[in-house]
């Protein structure tokens, strides 16, 4: 109906390319438009200026001679003061996109694998600059331009995730090792510490019963007249070593014993202890 009368509809976020007799007339913008068909006009074209999307990919070899995939992102769209250059200038706009995608990659030959990986951003930049300079003489705006991903061969990639794998092993069998080393210090510490102990409670205690001899000594020579220390010694040794015998039989986890065993055994055994002791007193002195 709009047609016969010679009016037409142009949507929002869309322009119309109008022509008369086959020749660019006028871009009609969004609303009512007249469209006088008997004088000769036509539609020539519609052109949307809402944002679009563009996914590339597009293969190419690293500076270290690795095959990878780059995936771009483009988001693009036409200029409405530019419609007549977007319309008439190009005829397809995204394999011409595509083209200059694979134009601007050329970055990456000149990259390692680890620093394409690292320098994504720059790149896109890179892509972006060019895909800017070329689409703005066609009526085109580059409004951003990503690099989805870098997809390097399969075999590349179980590679490189061997490497981070050996290298996480050996990061972690250096902690290992570095707290067993630090356990071990510590046990050695703490093993140190306990003889260090060990041997200040053996050291008292021989001193306790080195005391406790002497005071029985004394105490024994003061209540029974003409006995001499050498006498009182021996009685206290020979107790001690019956005594001795008495706690090797009744407790029932002993191991056999062989000692000699009689008076002229406990006379020696009694002059060992003696020797003993004063040699050690003398070294005190």
């Amino acid at each position: 109906m709009g047609q016969t009368l010679g009016c037409i509809q142009v949507e929002q976020s869309k322009v119309v390319i109008r022509e008369q007799f086959g020749k660019f007339d006028h871009v009609l913008e969004p609303g009512c438009q007249c469209l006088p068909w008997c004088l000769g006009y036509k539609v020539a074209g519609r052109l949307s200026l809402r944002v679009q999307q563009l996914d590339v990919k597009c293969e190419t070899k690293t500076k270290d001679n690795v095959f990878v995939n780059v995936v771009a992102s483009v988001q693009y769209r036409a200029l409405a003061d530019k419609a007549y250059d977007a319309f008439y200038k190009l005829s397809n706009t995204r394999g011409q996109i595509q083209a200059y995608v694979f134009d601007g990659k050329a970055s990456v030959p000149k990259l390692n694998l680890d620093a394409a990986f690292e320098q994504k951003n720059e790149i896109a930049k890179a892509v972006e600059e060019e895909l800017e300079k070329a689409m703005s003489h066609y009526g085109y705006e580059i409004v951003q331009t990503l690099i989805v991903d870098i997809e390097p061969d399969v075999h590349v990639k179980r590679a490189m995730n061997e490497i981070n794998a050996a290298a996480r092993l050996r990061l972690a069998a250096n902690e290992k090792a570095e707290a067993e080393k630090i356990l071990q210090i510590k046990r050695a510490e703490g093993e140190a510490e306990a003889k260090y102990l060990s041997g200040l409670g053996i050291a008292r205690q021989r001193q306790a019963i080195v005391d406790g001899l002497r005071d029985s000594v004394l105490a024994f020579s003061e209540n029974v007249p003409g006995t001499t220390s050498k006498d009182v010694m021996d009685m206290v040794l020979v107790t001690q070593y019956f005594d001795t015998m008495k706690e090797i039989g009744a407790s029932s986890k002993s191991s056999s014993v062989f000692i000699p065993h009689g008076p002229g055994a406990v006379k020696d055994i009694a002059t060992q202890i003696r020797e003993g002791l004063l040699q050690a007193n003398q070294v005190q002195k």
